[in-house]
């Protein structure tokens, strides 16, 4: 490392699939989080979305990008709407996309993503007053949709790309959940050293760390082992939009039959096809479907189905460019469901399209019997890295939880019924920055 190695600032940068946050540890200790402004307050969480709309100004024509909480202001009061870009680290690790056209111009996923991440740091140099140039920046275990090391590692390459196009000349990944650690070695200020089991849950992935840390055992060099899995929040909204969404919307609609024989069984034919469906659950394909040959397959499905204004709401929801509303239902549902035993779902915007509205009362029961499959997955996670590591669960001292995930009730059984009166939270959207920009720092 160069002897000016030492005035570079401690910059932690947490990319996350949802959210993204960053923050400057200071060469006491004390951690700074960068404040963005949104349209009515301040927030350290960034939305990593970015949103494109063509401006014809004098007979030309030009294309401007926002990121953040102005990318979804401007989305939401544009008519007609441009594109919306969402989730853009889950496509990290796919060698198949490779970017999209928007408005005519190709763009890559490095490109898109480094849009992002300019703004994060014009923000970041703004408030904290200097050039920023290197970060420490974290990475999950596993990248959403990776299947081998060789996927994480390709997502890793495209990531670095991207932040270098940014303009961030030096770059250092660490594991996230190693992050989470400093941050909790932090928050707690301990005096002896704790073995904990970190579990970091992001919209795209679920990261589990178990290590030492305390004033005699710095994080990165006393990892016992990590585990992950590419679900977390973006997959138990997925269930809902399943379970409760699609349904109203025509998932389980069949054709009308016109020949049919009183004792011939019903031909039963969707209306629409299942592909269709799949898209509405990951929120950000919304806008890809968006297409005439979408807008064809579902006219004639409409005219074909036994309950056409099921099939006439999807349309609605399509052309009108609902996703990032229906989301957020999806979202304020998920919350509700985490403080009561049942909330209402409702989605009053199909409304407005002139079709029907969805409204219908969820118990957390429900909710946890659609998560079932996503619960086993975490649990199985934690038991192998256990398994592996030869760690008993009464000998890990603390469990620190962080992430939106963590709040619902159904996950924190999974911890706290292995590790009974041990399980403490953290600040649930920024913990991975805070340590970040202390690993940053510890590396100074």
């Amino acid at each position: 490392m160069s002897s000016s190695a030492h005035h570079h600032p401690a910059i932690g940068i947490d990319f996350g699939t949802t959210n993204s946050s960053v923050a400057l540890a200071h060469p006491n200790g004390r951690v700074e989080l960068v404040a963005f402004p949104t349209a009515s307050a301040t927030t350290h969480s960034f939305r990593s979305v970015l949103y494109l709309e063509q401006l014809k100004q004098a007979g030309r024509t030009s294309t401007k990008s926002f990121t953040g909480p102005s990318a979804i202001q401007h989305y939401l009061d544009a008519d007609p709407k441009g594109r919306l870009i969402q989730s853009l680290k889950s496509y990290l690790p796919s060698r198949t996309l490779t970017g999209t056209e928007v408005f005519g111009r190709r763009y890559t996923i490095e490109d898109l993503i480094s849009r992002i991440l300019s703004d994060l740091r014009a923000h970041a140099e703004l408030q904290l007053q200097q050039p920023i140039h290197h970060a420490t920046v974290g990475r999950p275990v596993r990248f959403v949709g990776s299947d081998s090391p060789e996927d994480d590692a390709f997502a890793v390459t495209r990531l670095h790309a991207a932040l270098t196009h940014a303009g961030f000349t030096e770059v250092k990944f660490e594991m996230e959940p190693i992050a989470a650690a400093y941050a909790y070695a932090y928050e707690s200020t301990l005096t002896h050293d704790e073995l904990i089991l970190i579990g970091d849950f992001g919209g795209g992935t679920s990261d589990f760390s178990l290590l030492h840390v305390g004033p005699n055992s710095r994080p990165t060099e006393r990892i016992l082992g990590n585990s992950g899995l590419g679900l977390a929040g973006d997959a138990f909204d997925a269930r809902i939009v399943r379970k409760l969404v699609s349904p109203a919307l025509g998932s389980e609609s069949f054709e009308r039959s016109y020949s049919q024989a009183p004792d011939r069984p019903a031909n039963l034919i969707p209306a629409a096809p299942a592909w269709i469906y799949r898209n509405l659950e990951r929120w950000h394909y919304l806008s890809f479907l968006k297409t005439r040959n979408v807008a064809e397959i579902l006219k004639s499905a409409r005219a074909r189905a036994e309950d056409p204004d099921q099939i006439a709401a999807l349309i609605s929801l399509i052309e009108d460019d609902l996703g990032y509303q229906l989301h957020q239902a999806v979202q304020r549902l998920k919350i509700d469901l985490s403080h009561n035993d049942s909330a209402r779902f409702t989605f009053p915007q199909l409304r407005i399209s002139g079709s029907m509205e969805i409204e219908r009362t969820v118990t957390r029961a429900d909710f946890e019997s659609w998560i079932a499959e996503e619960l086993t997955s975490i649990e199985t996670c934690v038991d192998s890295l256990l398994q592996t590591t030869g760690i008993a669960p009464e000998k890990v001292d603390r469990v620190f939880l962080t992430g939106g995930t963590s709040f619902v009730p159904a996950v924190r059984r999974i911890f706290e019924s292995r590790f009974p009166t041990r399980v403490v939270t953290g600040n649930e959207f920024t913990s991975v920055a805070q340590g970040l920009a202390l690993r940053a720092l510890a590396a100074n």
